[in-house]
């Protein structure tokens, strides 16, 4: 299936950034760390991808809560993300890292009820 436009566009905005030194810098969409006239530090491949991947789930997180249609896997492929596993499979993690409620997306920017703070 495919992504809706929207979610297209943030997957294209997500992989086209430049993750490698988001903690230490605020950056313009499309930031290229190569194109910098005075490049700072950097993070390596691993941790990059962590970042991307955050950034991925956070923007999936409100993207299926109001997209029945929404495809995680597909959109986490489409930022840049690796959504196999070495033997191929696709990775579970990506759907672990969606806050969900028996199976549904969780309303953006509340804890599910399961792990909200007892009164």
């Amino acid at each position: 299936m495919a992504l809706s436009r929207l979610a297209q566009q943030f997957a294209d905005e997500i992989r086209n950034h430049d993750w490698s030194d988001a903690p230490y810098r605020v950056d313009r969409a499309g930031h290229r760390h190569d194109d910098d006239r005075n490049p700072g530090k950097q993070l390596d491949a691993v941790e990059t991808d962590r970042i991307r991947t955050n950034v991925m789930w956070v923007t999936a997180q409100v993207l299926g809560y109001n997209d029945p249609n929404f495809d995680v896997n597909e959109f986490a492929g489409q930022c840049g993300v690796e959504i196999r596993t070495r033997s191929g499979r696709i990775n579970g993690g990506i759907w672990a890292g969606i806050r969900s409620t028996n199976g549904k997306y969780d309303p953006p920017g509340r804890e599910p009820e399961l792990m909200a703070p007892k009164s």
